[in-house]
């Protein structure tokens, strides 16, 4: 079996590169453990001046976490994705506050636990394929990794958008909202990866150019006026009254995703608005997929989403109306074992 992530330095680059394409370099455990050990080795490196993270394929960097070992636990009742997701969180604060230049190549699919290890970097690129989404209420969770920190810090309403519609983010959107820093085009990858031997800001000046158009400044008007709403249901009125097009769309896609996931997820960016660091982010979101874990809905959502592919999950509660203040707040509540106690 070959090594899931390739681990090498040359020419002062410590390179990272994700190495399971057939599943578009899906994180599995022992990723989080290469990636980590490899960080922690080249902190005090005088060898290596910056790190640089790729995913092998064409398809994309990273499609998120190993979801099926995420489900096999939740269905089986055991507690190795909360190893797992403490972890996950430590490297990816570790990426945040890394002493060396991270830059990562952000190409194709950029999902979920991707994110997580690619936006908390120094220099992130995106490309004319990429596509960023945090996909987690289609399967009852909650975006994790970061991800409530990362949304609620630039157009926050736009990351409300993304997070609550699972929307992607082309390379403009993603840099709009704060989860991307340059465009690269895709054919120019090969030159800018060999320059940055050269110097980071010289490779950054060569290559990056002024991405194509976003689809943000022509849809800012009504997303920033319907999801300023304090609740998901006033969220749906707002859409529903906008009288766009995509607006109507962003209606449909919360009124099918979960309903405590959703009412969650408005919830954890709010406070994740409010909150200090990034760290403190990352030990709500532990909490909540604690919760997560052993509830109706995630396991529900990843056998209908990915599992047996039926698409339509059977939600508890089914609506937006049942459910119940208090179970939202069970996400919420204090939780042991902490990532950073």
């Amino acid at each position: 079996m070959s090594e899931e992530v390739l681990v090498s330095v040359a020419d002062g680059i410590g390179r990272l590169t994700l190495n399971r394409p057939e599943v578009i370099n899906a994180l599995s455990h022992r990723m989080v453990e290469i990636i980590t050990e490899a960080l922690d080795a080249w902190a005090e490196d005088d060898a290596v001046r910056l790190v640089l993270l790729t995913g092998e394929g064409d398809r994309g960097l990273c499609a998120g976490g190993d979801i099926r070992a995420i489900y096999e636990d939740a269905r089986n009742g055991t507690s190795g994705s909360l190893d797992f997701w403490r972890e996950e969180y430590r490297l990816n604060n570790l990426i945040a506050t890394y002493p060396k230049p991270y830059v990562c190549v952000m190409h194709g699919f950029v999902l979920g636990g991707g994110v997580g290890i690619s936006a908390h970097g120094s220099h992130r690129i995106v490309t004319g394929s990429t596509q960023i989404a945090m996909p987690e209420v289609t399967i009852g969770f909650v975006p994790d990794v970061g991800g409530t920190h990362l949304l609620s810090r630039r157009h926050r309403e736009l990351g409300v958008h993304a997070a609550l519609t699972s929307g992607r983010l082309g390379p403009a959107d993603a840099i709009t909202v704060g989860l991307a820093d340059h465009y690269v085009p895709v054919e120019q990858l090969p030159a800018f990866n060999d320059a940055l031997a050269g110097g980071l800001d010289s490779a950054v000046a060569a290559f990056a150019v002024q991405p194509p158009a976003g689809s943000y400044p022509e849809q800012a008007s009504w997303i920033d006026t319907c999801y300023a709403a304090d609740t998901v249901e006033e969220i749906l009125e707002r859409l529903d009254a906008a009288g766009e097009t995509a607006a109507a769309s962003a209606a449909t896609k919360i009124r099918r995703a979960s309903p405590v996931a959703v009412k969650v997820t408005l919830r954890a960016l709010r406070e994740a608005a409010e909150l200090d660091s990034l760290t403190d982010a990352l030990n709500a979101e532990y909490g909540i997929a604690a919760v997560a874990l052993r509830s109706h809905d995630f396991p529900e959502g990843v056998r209908a989403q990915i599992v047996d592919k039926d698409r339509t999950p059977s939600w508890q509660p089914p609506t937006l109306a049942e459910v119940d203040d208090a179970v939202v707040a069970s996400y919420f509540a204090p939780t042991s074992n902490l990532p950073f106690p």
